[in-house]
């Protein structure tokens, strides 16, 4: 039903890279969450109340909040599609972020306010009075709970949506949580077995569970994390397109993601030192807007000219590049060049690293200087270690 309803009133609906687009299917799917949920709070707190059934409540008001959930969910699309202003002027994508985070929390405040309902069901153990009308409503509002599961999580991938996600995730512990007192329900109907109580609590250590993975989801981004390897892939694969027109290489991408569509990144990309610098600020001005256009990001690109015809620098850069690549990890270097002095000559380059590397950055520079001297007594290695970024 929501791919009908997105093929027949969002225009464009495939270019899921369009903030447009990506607000249009939140909106969509916010004020669907938002009916579903309603329905369903009014249709099993009328059993709860037959039933006397404390976890079916206690699943009632958990879809009522739901409801709030697709609310906030619904505002921080429409927030998030904003355009830039003088404040924000990099935009207001990260709302979207900050409105899974909000459904997260409140998943968690269910789970814990489930497990103290549930804790004094065992303490306080009350007979369940129920009918096959009940259970009716409750197994209709599991295949209501995974349809909502099933499109959230579809729409979420389909317009990387870490709310979405996170609504996707909220929906799929509701549909166990709801299964749960349904069994819990045919026992107490059909075989006078009361584990109502025991029931809720492993309900709400579920939804606990569902709601730290998805505050997990949405915090990250908030914090800053690296770019998706296919965006670093597509990125790396535009720029050295222009390998025939003078790009040797890449180094230093730094992507900085300020919500979904909005993206700043800067690389630094190699070029001759001979070249004409004319041409080759040319060629990096169309690679900039190519990257804009196509992967819908603002992209600064730093011109770094590397020696490519001194026969003497290529040679110590190979044997140097030997002694990076016999590290232990992910580890390489770039910018390399020599400069001559009278009692000694300077290697200066940087090397990367992971984060999570076993050695020091001094322990990196010492046990690199230590095999530059094995080359030449007189070359000395000035080393800057990065971090790899992407």
């Amino acid at each position: 039903m929501i791919s009908i309803l997105a093929k027949l009133f969002i225009k464009n609906s495939d270019d899921t890279s369009n903030p447009l687009v990506r607000q249009a299917y939140g909106v969509l799917c916010g004020g669907a969450g938002i009916g579903f949920n309603v329905l369903l709070f009014l249709v099993k707190f009328a059993a709860g109340q037959i039933s006397g059934s404390i976890a079916i409540t206690a699943d009632a008001f958990n879809n009522l909040s739901d409801a709030g959930s697709s609310i906030i969910t619904l505002a921080g699309f429409k927030m998030a599609g904003q355009k830039p202003d003088n404040e924000h002027p990099f935009g207001h994508g990260r709302i979207e972020y900050i409105s899974g985070l909000l459904v997260s929390v409140i998943i968690l405040l269910m789970g814990v306010e489930l497990f103290k309902s549930s804790l004094d069901k065992i303490i306080h153990p009350a007979p369940i009075e129920a009918s096959w009308l009940i259970v009716g409503i409750l197994a209709a509002s599991v295949c209501i709970k995974l349809y909502m599961f099933f499109y959230n999580r579809q729409i979420s991938r389909k317009i990387d949506s870490a709310a979405m996600m996170a609504t996707a995730k909220d929906s799929i512990s509701d549909s166990v949580s709801t299964m749960v007192v349904l069994f819990t329900t045919i026992l107490a109907f059909r075989a006078d077995v009361q584990i109502d109580g025991w029931c809720g609590i492993l309900v709400a250590l579920f939804v606990l569970w569902t709601g730290y993975g998805a505050m997990k989801d949405t915090v990250s981004p908030l914090l800053g994390q690296p770019p998706e390897p296919e965006f670093v892939k597509k990125i790396e694969e535009i720029i050295m397109e222009y390998k025939d027109q003078g790009v040797l290489g890449i180094h230093d991408l730094v992507v900085h993601n300020y919500g979904p569509g909005r993206v700043m990144m800067s690389v630094h990309v190699e070029v001759p030192s001979t070249g004409d610098i004319l041409v080759l600020h040319d060629m990096i001005d169309l690679i900039e807007h190519r990257l804009a256009k196509e992967l819908r990001c603002s992209a600064v690109i730093h011109m770094d000219p590397i020696c490519v015809n001194d026969e003497e620098t290529n040679r110590i850069k190979e044997k140097v590049a030997q002694i990076v690549g016999g590290m232990e990890g992910n580890v390489n270097f770039h910018d390399f060049r020599m400069v001559h002095g009278p009692t000694h000559t300077n290697l200066i380059f940087d090397v990367v690293v992971p984060y999570d590397y076993g050695m020091s950055d001094k322990e990196v520079r010492d046990y690199i200087q230590e095999k530059v001297y094995e080359i030449d007594q007189n070359f000395f290695a000035v080393i800057d270690v990065d971090k790899a970024y992407a």
